[in-house]
Protein backbone atom coordinates (compact mmCIF):
# COMPACT_ATOMS: atom_id res chain seq x y z
CA UNK A 1 0.00 0.00 0.00
CA UNK A 2 1.46 3.33 -1.09
CA UNK A 3 1.17 5.92 1.72
CA UNK A 4 1.60 8.71 -0.84
CA UNK A 5 -1.21 7.59 -3.15
CA UNK A 6 -3.32 10.53 -4.33
CA UNK A 7 -6.85 10.87 -5.60
CA UNK A 8 -7.04 11.11 -9.38
CA UNK A 9 -7.63 14.82 -9.99
CA UNK A 10 -6.93 14.66 -13.73
CA UNK A 11 -10.46 14.08 -15.00
CA UNK A 12 -11.94 16.28 -17.70
CA UNK A 13 -13.55 18.61 -15.12
CA UNK A 14 -13.03 19.38 -11.46
CA UNK A 15 -16.62 18.82 -10.42
CA UNK A 16 -19.62 20.61 -8.93
CA UNK A 17 -19.58 22.96 -5.95
CA UNK A 18 -23.00 23.67 -4.44
CA UNK A 19 -23.25 26.67 -2.09
CA UNK A 20 -26.36 27.23 0.03
CA UNK A 21 -26.35 30.65 1.67
CA UNK A 22 -29.05 31.15 4.29
CA UNK A 23 -29.17 34.80 5.38
CA UNK A 24 -32.85 35.22 6.28
CA UNK A 25 -35.38 32.88 7.88
CA UNK A 26 -39.13 32.53 8.24
CA UNK A 27 -40.25 34.63 11.20
CA UNK A 28 -41.79 31.70 13.09
CA UNK A 29 -38.36 30.06 13.41
CA UNK A 30 -37.26 33.03 15.55
CA UNK A 31 -33.81 33.05 13.94
CA UNK A 32 -32.01 36.32 13.35
CA UNK A 33 -30.60 37.23 9.91
CA UNK A 34 -26.99 36.17 9.40
CA UNK A 35 -25.43 39.52 8.53
CA UNK A 36 -22.10 39.09 6.74
CA UNK A 37 -22.92 35.75 5.14
CA UNK A 38 -23.07 37.25 1.63
CA UNK A 39 -19.38 38.12 1.93
CA UNK A 40 -18.75 34.42 2.64
CA UNK A 41 -20.78 33.41 -0.41
CA UNK A 42 -18.91 35.80 -2.72
CA UNK A 43 -15.57 34.68 -1.33
CA UNK A 44 -16.38 30.99 -1.79
CA UNK A 45 -17.76 31.46 -5.32
CA UNK A 46 -14.57 33.22 -6.40
CA UNK A 47 -12.30 30.68 -4.77
CA UNK A 48 -14.01 27.55 -6.11
CA UNK A 49 -14.19 29.01 -9.60
CA UNK A 50 -10.45 29.61 -9.42
CA UNK A 51 -10.12 25.94 -8.48
CA UNK A 52 -11.97 25.05 -11.72
CA UNK A 53 -15.25 23.99 -10.12
CA UNK A 54 -18.64 24.52 -11.69
CA UNK A 55 -20.26 26.64 -8.97
CA UNK A 56 -24.00 26.81 -8.28
CA UNK A 57 -25.01 29.17 -5.48
CA UNK A 58 -28.45 29.49 -3.90
CA UNK A 59 -29.69 32.04 -1.35
CA UNK A 60 -32.47 31.71 1.27
CA UNK A 61 -33.97 28.54 -0.16
CA UNK A 62 -36.74 26.59 1.52
CA UNK A 63 -36.18 23.07 2.82
CA UNK A 64 -37.76 21.30 -0.14
CA UNK A 65 -35.89 23.51 -2.61
CA UNK A 66 -32.54 22.68 -1.00
CA UNK A 67 -33.29 18.96 -0.93
CA UNK A 68 -34.37 19.17 -4.57
CA UNK A 69 -31.07 20.75 -5.64
CA UNK A 70 -29.01 18.30 -3.58
CA UNK A 71 -30.96 15.30 -4.87
CA UNK A 72 -30.48 16.47 -8.45
CA UNK A 73 -26.76 16.85 -7.78
CA UNK A 74 -26.56 13.32 -6.37
CA UNK A 75 -28.24 11.93 -9.48
CA UNK A 76 -25.74 13.60 -11.83
CA UNK A 77 -23.03 11.68 -13.66
CA UNK A 78 -19.56 12.45 -12.26
CA UNK A 79 -17.66 10.04 -14.50
CA UNK A 80 -15.60 12.94 -15.91
CA UNK A 81 -15.29 14.82 -12.59
CA UNK A 82 -12.64 14.78 -9.87
CA UNK A 83 -14.87 15.35 -6.85
CA UNK A 84 -17.93 17.04 -5.33
CA UNK A 85 -18.29 19.92 -2.85
CA UNK A 86 -21.31 21.11 -0.86
CA UNK A 87 -21.16 24.24 1.31
CA UNK A 88 -23.87 25.26 3.77
CA UNK A 89 -23.88 28.72 5.37
CA UNK A 90 -26.61 28.96 7.98
CA UNK A 91 -27.93 28.35 11.47
CA UNK A 92 -27.83 24.85 12.91
CA UNK A 93 -27.56 22.55 15.91
CA UNK A 94 -27.97 18.92 17.01
CA UNK A 95 -27.05 17.38 13.68
CA UNK A 96 -29.16 19.64 11.49
CA UNK A 97 -29.01 22.94 9.64
CA UNK A 98 -31.79 25.43 8.94
CA UNK A 99 -33.27 26.20 5.56
CA UNK A 100 -35.45 29.30 5.23
CA UNK A 101 -38.49 27.50 6.59
CA UNK A 102 -37.25 24.51 8.59
CA UNK A 103 -34.59 21.99 9.55
CA UNK A 104 -32.59 19.67 7.33
CA UNK A 105 -30.76 16.71 8.83
CA UNK A 106 -27.11 16.71 7.80
CA UNK A 107 -27.20 12.94 7.35
CA UNK A 108 -30.14 13.38 4.99
CA UNK A 109 -27.87 15.39 2.70
CA UNK A 110 -24.69 13.35 2.96
CA UNK A 111 -26.45 10.00 2.58
CA UNK A 112 -27.49 10.92 -0.95
CA UNK A 113 -23.84 10.69 -2.02
CA UNK A 114 -23.05 7.23 -0.67
CA UNK A 115 -21.77 4.74 -3.20
CA UNK A 116 -25.08 2.90 -3.52
CA UNK A 117 -26.92 6.12 -4.43
CA UNK A 118 -24.23 8.02 -6.35
CA UNK A 119 -22.03 5.38 -8.02
CA UNK A 120 -20.12 7.83 -10.24
CA UNK A 121 -18.58 9.40 -7.10
CA UNK A 122 -17.34 6.10 -5.68
CA UNK A 123 -13.65 6.46 -4.85
CA UNK A 124 -13.80 10.24 -5.29
CA UNK A 125 -13.69 12.96 -2.61
CA UNK A 126 -17.00 14.27 -1.30
CA UNK A 127 -16.37 17.49 0.62
CA UNK A 128 -18.96 19.09 2.92
CA UNK A 129 -18.22 22.50 4.45
CA UNK A 130 -20.49 23.74 7.23
CA UNK A 131 -20.40 27.31 8.51
CA UNK A 132 -23.35 26.85 10.83
CA UNK A 133 -24.59 28.57 13.96
CA UNK A 134 -27.08 27.75 16.72
CA UNK A 135 -30.56 29.25 16.60
CA UNK A 136 -31.53 28.90 20.27
CA UNK A 137 -33.36 32.05 21.43
CA UNK A 138 -31.43 32.31 24.70
CA UNK A 139 -28.14 32.09 22.83
CA UNK A 140 -29.30 34.73 20.35
CA UNK A 141 -30.20 37.18 23.11
CA UNK A 142 -27.01 36.74 25.06
CA UNK A 143 -24.41 35.94 22.42
CA UNK A 144 -25.53 35.98 18.80
CA UNK A 145 -26.11 39.72 18.76
CA UNK A 146 -23.11 40.62 20.92
CA UNK A 147 -21.34 43.38 19.03
CA UNK A 148 -17.62 43.61 18.86
CA UNK A 149 -15.06 45.38 16.72
CA UNK A 150 -11.97 43.90 15.17
CA UNK A 151 -10.06 45.90 12.60
CA UNK A 152 -13.00 48.24 12.16
CA UNK A 153 -15.46 45.39 11.54
CA UNK A 154 -18.50 44.82 13.71
CA UNK A 155 -19.49 41.22 14.18
CA UNK A 156 -21.65 38.62 15.88
CA UNK A 157 -21.08 35.35 17.68
CA UNK A 158 -22.47 32.07 16.36
CA UNK A 159 -22.71 28.63 17.95
CA UNK A 160 -21.37 25.60 16.17
CA UNK A 161 -23.43 22.78 14.74
CA UNK A 162 -23.02 19.35 16.31
CA UNK A 163 -20.76 17.10 14.28
CA UNK A 164 -22.51 14.53 12.12
CA UNK A 165 -20.54 11.94 10.18
CA UNK A 166 -21.75 10.26 6.97
CA UNK A 167 -21.51 6.56 6.33
CA UNK A 168 -18.94 5.52 3.75
CA UNK A 169 -15.44 6.29 2.60
CA UNK A 170 -14.08 9.35 0.80
CA UNK A 171 -16.12 11.93 2.70
CA UNK A 172 -14.62 14.86 4.58
CA UNK A 173 -16.68 17.10 6.86
CA UNK A 174 -15.28 20.58 7.49
CA UNK A 175 -16.81 22.47 10.42
CA UNK A 176 -16.37 26.13 11.28
CA UNK A 177 -15.99 25.26 14.95
CA UNK A 178 -15.64 22.27 17.24
CA UNK A 179 -18.78 20.78 18.73
CA UNK A 180 -20.36 22.83 21.52
CA UNK A 181 -18.44 26.05 20.90
CA UNK A 182 -19.13 29.37 19.23
CA UNK A 183 -17.95 30.63 15.85
CA UNK A 184 -17.49 34.25 14.87
CA UNK A 185 -18.81 36.18 11.88
CA UNK A 186 -17.95 39.74 10.90
CA UNK A 187 -20.86 41.73 9.45
CA UNK A 188 -18.77 43.07 6.55
CA UNK A 189 -16.02 40.53 5.90
CA UNK A 190 -17.92 37.36 6.77
CA UNK A 191 -17.03 34.50 9.10
CA UNK A 192 -13.52 33.96 10.44
CA UNK A 193 -13.57 30.37 9.16
CA UNK A 194 -14.58 31.14 5.58
CA UNK A 195 -12.23 34.14 5.37
CA UNK A 196 -9.24 32.04 6.40
CA UNK A 197 -10.27 28.97 4.41
CA UNK A 198 -10.56 30.98 1.21
CA UNK A 199 -7.31 32.85 1.81
CA UNK A 200 -5.37 29.63 2.37
CA UNK A 201 -7.01 27.89 -0.59
CA UNK A 202 -5.83 30.76 -2.76
CA UNK A 203 -2.29 30.47 -1.40
CA UNK A 204 -1.80 26.74 -1.03
CA UNK A 205 -4.50 24.73 -2.83
CA UNK A 206 -2.07 23.55 -5.49
CA UNK A 207 0.80 22.70 -3.13
CA UNK A 208 -0.66 21.53 0.21
CA UNK A 209 -2.57 18.31 0.75
CA UNK A 210 -6.14 19.27 1.67
CA UNK A 211 -6.16 17.97 5.25
CA UNK A 212 -2.85 19.74 5.84
CA UNK A 213 -4.42 22.92 4.49
CA UNK A 214 -7.40 22.48 6.85
CA UNK A 215 -4.98 22.06 9.76
CA UNK A 216 -3.43 25.37 8.74
CA UNK A 217 -6.93 26.90 8.70
CA UNK A 218 -7.41 25.62 12.26
CA UNK A 219 -4.18 27.31 13.31
CA UNK A 220 -4.95 30.61 11.59
CA UNK A 221 -8.48 30.88 13.02
CA UNK A 222 -7.22 29.90 16.49
CA UNK A 223 -4.91 32.93 16.47
CA UNK A 224 -7.90 35.28 16.21
CA UNK A 225 -9.75 36.60 19.25
CA UNK A 226 -12.53 39.02 20.14
CA UNK A 227 -10.71 42.18 21.14
CA UNK A 228 -13.38 44.85 21.68
CA UNK A 229 -16.89 44.01 22.78
CA UNK A 230 -19.83 45.59 24.62
CA UNK A 231 -20.22 42.33 26.54
CA UNK A 232 -17.13 41.97 28.73
CA UNK A 233 -17.74 38.21 28.96
CA UNK A 234 -17.02 37.86 25.23
CA UNK A 235 -13.65 39.60 25.33
CA UNK A 236 -10.79 37.32 24.41
CA UNK A 237 -13.07 34.58 23.11
CA UNK A 238 -11.46 32.39 20.49
CA UNK A 239 -12.43 29.74 17.97
CA UNK A 240 -10.96 26.55 16.52
CA UNK A 241 -12.52 24.86 13.47
CA UNK A 242 -12.39 21.10 13.03
CA UNK A 243 -12.71 18.48 10.32
CA UNK A 244 -13.56 14.79 10.24
CA UNK A 245 -11.87 12.94 7.41
CA UNK A 246 -12.90 9.66 5.86
CA UNK A 247 -10.61 10.26 2.90
CA UNK A 248 -8.58 7.24 1.85
CA UNK A 249 -5.91 9.00 -0.22
CA UNK A 250 -4.13 12.32 -0.33
CA UNK A 251 -6.08 15.17 -1.90
CA UNK A 252 -4.52 18.00 -3.89
CA UNK A 253 -6.23 20.70 -5.98
CA UNK A 254 -3.49 21.11 -8.54
CA UNK A 255 -4.45 23.45 -11.34
CA UNK A 256 -5.92 22.12 -14.54
CA UNK A 257 -4.67 25.30 -16.28
CA UNK A 258 -1.08 25.37 -15.13
CA UNK A 259 -1.44 27.75 -12.20
CA UNK A 260 -3.95 29.53 -10.00
CA UNK A 261 -4.96 33.15 -10.05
Amino acid sequence: MDPNEEYNMKHKCRGLALIFNQENFYWQLRLYPRNGTNADEDNLINRFRELDFEVRAFTDKKREEILHHITDAAKANYADADCFVCVFLGHGENGHVYAYDGQIDIQEMTSLFRGDKCPSLVGKPKIFILQACRGDHTMIRSLLWTLWTQGGQSGVVDAGVVQTLPAGADFIMCYSVAEGFYSHRETLKGSWFVQDLCELLQQYASTLEFTELLTLVNRKVSHRSVENCKDAAALGKKQVPCFASMLTKKLYFRSKRGDYV
